[in-house]
């Protein structure tokens, strides 16, 4: 659930519907991914110890002011969202991020000094078509949990063929199934897999290109261009599913806003009819009065 506004949020005239309305305002949002981008790069310059000398009490204190506006900005959406922020996942990762940054780095907990950066990842949250990223990726686990079994049940039988095979003279490659399925996987990610491992095997075994050609095809060429297709078409349901709901959302305002018309022009009838009813009931007196 993102956090949109609401029927009550665009007409309301109380405190939280303004909030609602200025938090998810074009403006504020952009100002918003503006102050992320600026705080990453001066997250960035403190890691250089020479621009710290020189500038490293104004970059502290920036990266503070960042800091509080940003607080600022999720109890801003807490107020005005309430109950709907907290059940927005986006949401609740753009406080826990904020919250890190306000726990103290000091002595064992020094380390979460190094966590202010991901803050840089709320640009994540602030950016649609990033969210649709992500959000597909973690739509698509259960599908690559199926190919990455797929893979494990392919590298496993490989490399009891691999160990049999070439164990005996080179033994740093494929020594144990542990060192051959590492192997294996180096030579997947095709980084010097022919002058490194297995041309240096093909001078012992001529024909081990036969085990090798067909591993590459059907590891590097077939399997991981699945973990792709089903990130792409995950990608594509979820835009989908996207769009629709938009468009359901537009649906119902248009119909909110027909029936608030409606209810309109049937109260201005009713008026209408009250006038003309009084209208008759004084032209009849009148037409009393004068016969008397």
């Amino acid at each position: 659930m993102q956090e949109v506004l609401t029927e009550r949020d665009e007409h309301g005239r109380d405190l939280r519907a303004r909030a609602a309305r200025f938090i998810l305002h074009p403006l504020t949002q952009r100002t918003i991914i503006a102050l992320i981008l600026a705080n990453a790069v001066t997250l960035g310059l403190e890691t250089s110890a020479s621009i710290m000398a020189r500038w490293g009490g104004l970059l502290v204190a920036l990266d503070a002011v960042f800091l509080w506006i940003f607080t600022v900005e999720i109890g801003v959406r807490i107020y005005a969202f309430r109950g709907r922020f907290f059940r927005d996942p986006w949401g609740l990762f753009d406080l826990a991020v904020v919250a890190i940054a306000w726990m103290p780095a000091t002595g064992p907990l020094a380390v979460l000094r190094a966590l202010r950066v991901l803050r840089v990842l709320r640009l994540i949250s602030m950016i649609p078509r990033l969210r649709i990223v992500v959000e597909a990726m973690l739509h698509a686990i259960p599908g690559i949990g199926a190919v990455g079994l797929l893979l494990v049940i392919v590298y496993y039988v490989c490399a009891v063929i691999a160990t049999k095979l070439f164990g005996p003279s080179h033994p740093e490659f494929f020594g144990t199934i542990g060192e051959s399925m590492y192997s294996l996987f180096q030579i997947m990610t095709l980084e010097s897999w022919s002058m490194g491992i297995v041309r240096p095997v093909m001078q012992a075994s001529p024909q081990a290109w036969l085990f090798f050609v067909p591993f590459i095809l059907v590891t590097t060429f077939v399997v991981l261009n699945l973990f792709i297709g089903i990130i792409v078409e995950s990608i594509q349901t979820l835009r989908k599913q996207h769009d629709r709901a938009e468009e359901a959302r537009d649906a119902a305002r248009a119909a909110e806003t027909a029936r608030a018309r409606a209810e309109h022009h049937a109260d201005a009838e009713a008026v209408l009819r009250e006038i003309r009813a009084l209208r008759e009931e004084v032209a009849g007196l009148r037409e009393e009065l004068a016969r008397r």
